[in-house]
């Protein structure tokens, strides 16, 4: 049970409550709701994650950094939501548990997934040979910028509801094996 109050978008006031009907109209969803208990954080949440999505990484690979390190950090909720959104961002329901499991059978794929990896287990004191391995996949420094973004966002909110005990409101992910 969510250890925070769960803000509800219809009793939201204002910061929060223009979140709810701005951005996030129609998801309710409850770590944005444990989240609008600081409109700043929601607001920040939406900001980081917005900004994102206009960098050079692709929807896959984003995502594919949200799986393995919520995996990591084994917090179910963000393993659920990034299934989901994952599925939505092209990843098939094989690449979602691939993603999870840091094996991923595309390469571009595999070397996102090992550098996010390498850089949450080495918190973020990676070797030049996992700098050159991302390189040798083809990505450039401003990918791996965008990883280290990407995964900060990701011990966010992977943290928030590891805080919150966030409430499961979404599909769950397949069990892995």
């Amino acid at each position: 049970m969510a250890r925070l109050k769960t803000i509800e978008p219809a009793q939201a006031e204002g910061k929060a409550k223009e979140l709810f009907e701005g951005p996030l109209k129609g998801t309710e969803i409850n770590i944005f709701k444990g989240m609008a208990n600081s409109p700043a954080v929601l607001d920040a949440y939406l900001a980081m994650s917005g900004a994102l999505e206009k960098g050079l990484l692709t929807g896959e690979e984003r995502e594919a950094i949200m799986l393995v390190i919520g995996e990591a950090n084994q917090c179910g909720y963000c393993v659920a939501a990034h299934t989901m959104l994952g599925k939505q961002a092209g990843l098939s329901d094989e690449q979602t548990v691939e993603a999870r499991k840091a094996q991923m059978s595309d390469p571009k794929l595999a070397a996102v997934v090992t550098f996010a990896k390498a850089v949450h287990e080495k918190k973020g004191w990676v070797d030049d040979k996992d700098l050159d391995a991302f390189r040798a996949a083809g990505y450039t420094d401003g990918h791996i910028a965008e990883v280290v973004a990407n995964y900060a966002l990701s011990v966010f909110t992977n943290y928030f509801n590891h805080v919150n005990d966030t409430d499961l409101d979404l599909p769950k992910p397949p069990t892995l094996s």
